[in-house]
């Protein structure tokens, strides 16, 4: 219940990074690049698997709906923060709801990807003979399926939990967009299961996810060990690599942010970490998962010079 002299919160605000013109005219400057680089390098991706039939493999399959997902993580985020450095950004209780909702669904569904991804390169590099078989196009599209249903479940869920919420008191979110954590704390009602679910949410998709994710690899480089030559180790270990440092930045920025929804506001260290895992990591996977791909390279040079 809302106390009768308190007004229902209907418009939010979000807090700017920094105060100083100065710096907000180089974020914006950086932010912007970041946004235009992501949209660019994940596009480029998706254009040049798509149009390339030798692409189309397992491997690539998953590395679109990365690139697809990487697409509306910056589009629904970077928007609000360039905005909130020009001038002061607001939004409306739906839209912060959305937010929230295609946020959640794109970090949930990318923590599960990750998951797939491993056990991708698992079935390659461990089973390689019956890797055709187990990871046919059917099984494909069965994980991805699983993905990105699962991710929107739990945004449903979390997201639905806001809901019965009543925001009464101060409208400033202290932090550059509507993330679950930061949102909460503005609650003039109790969110204890709010900061419960949460966490489960986090300890299973991020936790559990990370464990699958590094076991995946313990067997991975076991099975690489044991190949004799030098150059068998090496395109074994350069189809993992990447995936490898994408996966440990991402898990152990997510982790930190949503185990700890309820320890205090979000402070200039969250705003950083938050920006690895919603501008940085889409912007730089497109480069790290394609610049020691010679297979890409050469598939992309012949889709820019076709003769």
């Amino acid at each position: 219940m809302v106390p009768e002299n308190q007004s229902v919160v209907t418009m939010f605000i979000l807090q700017s990074f920094v105060d100083d013109p100065w710096v907000q005219d180089a974020l914006f400057c950086f932010f912007f690049t970041l946004l235009t680089v992501a949209i660019a390098g994940n596009g480029l991706i998706i254009t040049t698997i798509h149009r390339s039939p030798n692409l189309h493999t397992p491997m690539y399959f998953f590395l679109v709906n990365l690139a697809l997902m990487d697409v509306i993580c910056t589009v629904t985020v970077l928007p609000t923060v360039l905005q909130s450095l020009v001038t002061e950004s607001t939004i409306s209780y739906g839209g912060c709801l959305t937010q929230m909702f295609v946020f959640t669904l794109v970090l949930s569904s990318e923590l599960l990807l990750f998951s797939a991804m491993a056990y991708d390169r698992y079935l390659a590099i461990c089973w390689p003979l019956h890797y055709g078989t187990l990871m046919n196009g059917r099984a494909c599209v069965a994980l991805a399926t699983f993905v990105w249903f699962t991710g929107a479940l739990n945004a449903l869920v979390l997201t639905c939990l806001v809901l019965p919420l009543s925001f009464c008191g101060p409208n400033l979110i202290t932090h550059f967009f509507c993330e679950i954590p930061s949102v909460l704390m503005l609650s003039c009602s109790p969110t204890f299961i709010n900061d419960t679910m949460t966490v489960i949410a986090d300890m299973f998709l991020s936790g559990l996810n990370f464990l699958l994710t590094m076991t995946s690899y313990g067997f991975i480089i076991a099975s690489i060990l044991r190949i004799r030559s030098a150059e068998g180790k090496r395109r074994a270990f350069s189809t993992c690599s990447a995936h490898l440092i994408v996966v440990t930045l991402y898990y152990s920025t997510v982790l930190y942010t949503y185990v700890r929804p309820a320890l205090g506001t979000a402070g200039l260290l969250d705003k950083a970490i938050a920006v690895l895992y919603t501008t940085v990591t889409p912007s730089l996977n497109p480069l790290i998962y394609t610049m020691r791909n010679k297979e890409f390279k050469a598939s992309f040079k012949k889709l820019l010079f076709p003769h």
